[in-house]
């Protein structure tokens, strides 16, 4: 069953957690994720290499609309994806990965925190723990863990 996180009602809460048990069913539940988006989120995610972040970035970008085939930015560190058909005010998907910053300023030089909270637009990080401290106080995370042949994902 699919729960949304209460994160995205903007209300206080505690930690949830699905298992999925492969990369369709962790695509599948980052599409229904991104239906409930309205704007302006950032979403950090946290997890080892492998763990699935990627593959929610995909999973959020088809919920949003977006046929582009979506990649990890590790060496180009941000890519901005346009969502042209959505039926939201939401324009961009701004896909970050931190994985090569050797600090938080690094983000910031890259132009990252202009799209940061505007209305138009889902920042997700990828690697979002090695740049906490220049993170916007509303940045939401998401933790990604392997466990044997599936994923636990606390949202």
């Amino acid at each position: 069953m699919f729960r949304v996180p209460c994160f995205m009602f903007r209300v206080p809460c505690y930690m949830s957690k699905i298992i999925t048990h492969s990369e369709k069913e962790t695509i599948k539940f980052a599409a229904r994720l991104a239906k409930q988006l309205k704007g302006g989120e950032i979403i950090g995610l946290i997890g080892d290499l492998g763990a699935g972040k990627t593959v929610f970035v995909k999973g959020l970008a088809k919920g949003l609309g977006i046929k582009e085939t979506i990649t990890s930015p590790t060496f180009v560190l941000m890519k901005v994806y346009r969502l042209s058909l959505n039926q939201k005010k939401i324009k961009n998907l701004v896909h970050i990965d931190a994985y090569r910053i050797q600090s938080s300023e690094d983000i910031i030089a890259i132009g990252a925190s202009e799209y940061w909270q505007r209305p138009d637009t889902i920042t997700v990080i990828e690697w979002a723990d090695k740049i906490k401290t220049v993170l916007h106080r509303q940045a939401k995370f998401i933790k990604f863990k392997i466990k044997k042949e599936a994923r636990e994902i606390e949202y």
